[in-house]
């Protein structure tokens, strides 16, 4: 486990990855929609000597704008009403302060201390202990709470994971990762409309001799090797985030134990009664992913609890 880097330079470097992730995202676009033409092209005729370069391009140019804006609209969408999605997904709502001063309390004067603008506080009604921190600006970080973390941790381990969170926030890994959901979002959506698309019109493409099977095969296939690459883009930011904001905390409260004991207690009990999706659940302090994803490593978001614990009572 690397050493904490410093609060300027773990921002420098998410900031940088939220920008090669912008950047990078539209040439996989354009790579895979050239894929989708040339596949296209080739399967879609019988006739093979309407394939050439010129006729890929020409259908490449009338295609792209349509592409471009289909992916500009979902990503203007998810960037203004990314916090409802992610609200609505984990059933959270807003923690007044008349409700809970307790909290509030807590979440103010780790603020102060660090001269962070507060965030807004949610709560989960849910007996589960999580927590996690979303939001791309100031007008819209939140810190949520399950009801379950709230009521059955102290005020040092809940003042600890309070602050793991606002560590996430003042490091820019929530923007990162809310970037690489929508992205991941995006080839979701392709690879669900091509697998209905081939589900459904599976009679129609019979009729055709089967090729418009194997075009819908095609786009399903273009769709999963976009989701697979944006996954890798995704699962490329390093799981040493957790450590970092685990450190952060620490340094924060100057009570690495009280965190300590919280993730412990966490552990036990980290799922919701009605589980988020794996992409927004990749946000909680504590995230195991679901079965269907949990075949490798490589898609595992958060470094094993024990392992953090271990280091937080080394401090």
């Amino acid at each position: 486990m690397a050493a904490y880097v410093g609060l300027a330079t773990q921002q420098w470097q998410n900031n940088f990855r939220s920008l090669l992730l912008v950047v990078l995202f539209p040439f996989l676009i354009v790579g895979l929609t050239y894929l989708g033409i040339v596949a296209f092209v080739y399967f879609g005729f019988e006739d093979r000597s309407i394939y050439s370069a010129s006729t890929v391009n020409e259908m490449f140019m009338s295609v792209a704008p349509v592409v471009f804006g289909g992916v500009l609209v979902w990503f203007v969408v998810a960037y203004f009403i990314n916090s409802y999605i992610i609200e609505n997904a984990t059933q959270a709502r807003p923690l007044t302060r008349k409700e809970n001063m307790r909290v509030y309390n807590l979440v103010e004067n780790l603020c102060m201390s660090t001269g962070m603008r507060m965030p807004k506080v949610n709560v989960i009604e849910d007996p589960a202990l999580n927590a996690y921190a979303s939001g791309l600006s100031d007008k819209t970080y939140t810190v949520t709470l399950t009801r379950g973390i709230i009521d059955r941790l102290n005020d040092d381990e809940l003042e600890g994971v309070i602050a793991h969170e606002l560590a996430h926030i003042r490091n820019r890994d929530v923007r990162l990762l809310i970037i690489s959901i929508v992205f991941v979002g995006i080839f979701t959506m392709i690879a669900q409309i091509g697998f209905r698309s081939v589900l459904f019109g599976g009679g129609r493409s019979r009729d055709n001799k089967g090729s418009g099977m194997v075009l819908l095969i095609i786009v399903m296939v273009i769709a999963a090797i976009g989701y697979l690459l944006s996954m890798l883009m995704r699962f490329a930011i390093s799981r040493k985030r957790e450590y970092l904001a685990d450190a952060a905390a620490a340094e924060m409260t100057k009570k690495p134990q009280a965190l300590a004991s919280a993730l412990r207690k966490i552990s036990g009990n980290p799922n919701l009664s009605k589980p988020a999706p794996d992409d927004v659940a990749q946000l909680f302090i504590e995230h195991t992913p679901s079965k269907k994803m949990a075949f490798t490593s490589l898609f595992a978001t958060h470094p094993p609890i024990k392992k953090r614990i271990q280091v937080l009572e080394q401090f």
